[in-house]
């Protein structure tokens, strides 16, 4: 390994765990360590020849040289630096890649990503409490303007199917400026339109691009050393819940203070360009995970290519054979379920007796869980101290808590209401399920991130669905007794496998039950050697 923190790597050892496992496409394989050495070390003889002086004469020293077989041209060690976007817009100078100065997360960096992943998650969210006042805009009925969220969430599983996964093949930074740019320019054209079907397509294709969390996550998780991924991840999921909190409960009131439901785009586009500044001027330019590969091989791979195609079809088999993706999948998506179910219930909760709230009120308890955003930088935290499945076992307790309390006083006391909205326990959920399906290979992360995005957006529309029948049918406690029973699957999907089974392992608990964490293990991944230097940084950018 380069002292100096390149990427470059001349072997290692090979995990006797791995040896019959066929490789998904774009997953890391180490060479053992008697593998025979690479091109560019035989071609260190050859130069050293050239210099040599003394006994030698330089024509027979030439005439040795010239005759020495040539090792067989292989991919420059470093990947290409970049000096400008598109190949037209200029990069700062300390984002652009440079392997002897190397890229450091700062919390600068992280607050930015966060900042971005709530603007613009939003999108998806303006749309529901706008639909009355699109229906009088476009003078059509109430049943017509209540496709709009179906069709935006469809254009944003569409997003997360095909253009999150790239983030395993391109570089992370025009991907994120070319999709924050596009979620820009839609939102204006959603604002300016003029009728319902221009309205309905300019969503569509709103929810498309509006993947940038689910980019930036996996991309903060390759960015960040591992003893703060936790931290650096809450961060930015954080921002995502935020997103989806303000945009539910002050799409509302921006529109009646204002008087136009279009001024709640306008200051959406408005945000949007700010984070895409923002973004221009913090994003390092790392280079793709291709790229990072290619860079540190030795020898030609017989392996065909990395290309889309594959990506996609790698997601399948991701999706079916990964025991631990599997299991966090299952969690994610009844936590999604119990907690959108929670949120569109609310509605009918407060509104009905013996309450009787306005939106007004209804909307300011949404800003109540803003509060247990705030926590998310000490969840983080917390989480990198704790084994990963314990984080996901606190995380389970305390939403069958809030949800049992829930089922006992939601409808007698508002204080039930109050303490359920400041749950932080899908917060922890979701930190701790990632991080540890992060861990799996970092070169597959913004596959096994949109295979696990998929499955809480299934979460999403089933409880939301679930839970308004049930509600409506039979009313508060039943529906959120539903959600305990649902929160009884969590634990259920938590205890088949052990805090320490391997990575192939689909049940059992070997390893143990310890609950403390190992010592930190060095960063033996390829794609992640060059953000952390094996020694001091010569620059900081």
């Amino acid at each position: 390994m380069s002292t100096d923190g390149n990427v470059q790597r001349t072997g290692g050892g090979s995990n006797p765990e791995d040896e019959d496992h066929h490789p998904i496409d774009g997953e890391i394989v180490k060479p053992k360590e008697d593998d025979p050495p690479s091109a560019g070390s035989d071609s260190r003889p050859e130069k050293k020849a050239r210099g040599t002086s003394g006994g030698s004469s330089p024509s027979t020293t030439l005439q040795e040289v010239e005759s020495a077989p040539r090792p067989p041209k292989i991919p420059s060690s470093r990947p290409p630096a970049r000096t400008r976007d598109f190949g037209v817009v200029p990069i700062p100078y300390a984002r652009q890649y440079h392997p002897e100065r190397p890229f450091h997360f700062t919390m600068t960096l992280n607050i930015i990503f966060g900042f971005a992943s709530t603007t613009t998650v939003a999108n998806l969210y303006y749309c529901q409490p706008l639909l009355v006042d699109f229906a009088n805009a476009f003078h059509v009925s109430n049943d017509q303007v209540s496709t709009i969220p179906t069709i935006t969430q469809a254009g944003y599983a569409t997003g997360l199917l095909l253009i999150t996964p790239l983030g395993d093949l391109v570089r992370r930074r025009p991907l994120l400026l070319i999709v924050l740019i596009l979620s820009t320019l839609l939102t204006m054209g959603v604002a300016l339109s003029p009728n319902l079907l221009t309205f309905q397509i300019l969503s569509f294709f709103l929810g498309v691009v509006t993947v940038t969390p689910q980019i930036l996550i996996p991309f903060a998780g390759d960015l960040a050393p591992p003893e703060r991924r936790a931290s650096a991840l809450s961060i930015v999921l954080s921002g995502l819940i935020l997103g989806v909190i303000i945009a539910r409960a002050l799409g509302g009131i921006v529109a009646d203070a204002s008087g136009s439901w279009k001024n709640v785009y306008w200051i959406g586009m408005g945000l949007q360009a700010f984070a895409l500044g923002l973004l221009w001027w913090i994003l390092p330019d790392w280079p793709s995970k291709v790229e990072l590969l290619e860079a540190t091989q030795q020898t030609k791979s017989d392996k065909k290519p990395l290309t889309y195609f594959t990506i996609l079809s790698s997601m399948a088999k991701l999706a079916v054979t990964e025991p631990t993706l599997i299991q966090g999948c299952i969690i994610g998506l009844v936590n999604q379920m119990v907690f959108s179910g929670f949120w569109v219930t609310l509605t009918f909760l407060l509104a009905d007796a013996p309450y009787h709230y306005s939106t007004l009120k209804i909307g300011i308890f949404g800003l109540v869980g803003i509060l247990g955003v705030i926590t998310a930088p000490f969840v983080g935290r917390m989480i990198d101290r704790l084994v990963l499945w314990f984080g996901i076992f606190v995380s389970a307790c305390a939403l069958m808590l809030s949800q049992v309390l829930m089922v006992g006083a939601a409808g007698i006391n508002i204080g039930a209401v109050i303490v359920a909205c400041f749950d932080v326990g899908l917060q922890m959920q979701q930190v701790s399920a990632t991080t540890k399906i992060y861990q799996i290979d970092p070169a597959l992360r913004a596959r096994l991130n949109a295979v696990y995005m998929i499955s809480a957006f299934i979460g999403q529309v089933v409880g939301s669905a679930v839970a308004s029948h049930i509600f409506l049918r039979n009313g508060w406690r039943a529906a959120y007794g539903a959600s305990v029973g649902f929160v009884g699957i969590v634990f259920l999907a938590l205890f088949v496998r052990g805090p320490h089974a391997g990575r192939y392992t689909w049940f059992g608990w070997e390893g143990g039950a310890r609950l403390t964490k190992q010592p930190p293990q060095p960063i033996t991944s390829d794609v992640e050697m060059g953000s952390r230097p094996a020694q001091a940084p010569s620059a900081t950018p």
